[in-house]
């Protein structure tokens, strides 16, 4: 009888254990910046975070970088592809601001791809030195819960763990904001930059 209620009791905690984390949904709206922002949940203290399989693609097209902002996650490798009909070159002069980290692809043909991990967390301003006015961003963030927002600023980050989080806003041209945040079934973040 001990026997079966210990082997009861051992199968209840070991489908507990087995069930996920509660998950919320954070979800806010960033003001007093025009166009999209990229908000993230900043590093979590004790816990890292393998980036994906995937390759996110920076395409260059029609002149421009496509899309113009891309966030990823730190360890990501993103491909940069060459659309056009003419020669294309990136290089960033720093990330987060940091010039020791400044790196130029080179300059290759249309259908080409040159791919790059980046494992610092910060904004990637990239450059095209064929094309001096095609500008665009990869937004390296610590954690993989991270959105980009609509047009009017709004955002919504799905599978964040419940918990008490530092929350961060991001957008090209404004100083970055910092908000601490409690997320239990769902949380809110509301941020008004300035440029």
């Amino acid at each position: 009888m001990i026997r079966s209620l210990i082997l009861i009791v051992a199968m209840a905690i070991a489908a507990m254990m087995s069930l996920p984390a509660s998950a919320a949904t954070l979800s806010g709206k960033v003001t007093g910046v025009s166009g999209a922002s990229v908000v993230y949940v900043d590093a979590i203290s004790g816990k890292t975070f393998s980036a994906t399989e995937e390759h996110p693609v920076m395409a260059q097209r029609r002149l421009m970088f496509q899309p113009h902002i891309l966030p990823v996650q730190q360890g990501s490798t993103v491909e940069f592809l060459n659309s056009d009909s003419v020669a294309h070159n990136v290089f960033w002069p720093s990330i987060g601001g940091n010039k020791k980290l400044a790196h130029n692809l080179g300059t290759w043909p249309q259908n080409e791809k040159r791919a790059f991990k980046f494992d610092t967390v910060g904004a990637v301003p990239l450059l095209c030195n064929v094309h001096p006015e095609m500008t665009g961003y990869i937004v390296v963030v610590p954690t993989p819960y991270f959105a980009l927002t609509d047009d009017e600023g709004n955002y919504k980050i799905d599978n964040v763990p419940d918990g008490a989080y530092s929350v961060v806003a991001w957008h090209e041209g404004a100083k970055s904001q910092t908000k601490p945040v409690n997320v239990a079934g769902s949380g809110k973040a509301d941020f008004t930059l300035t440029k």
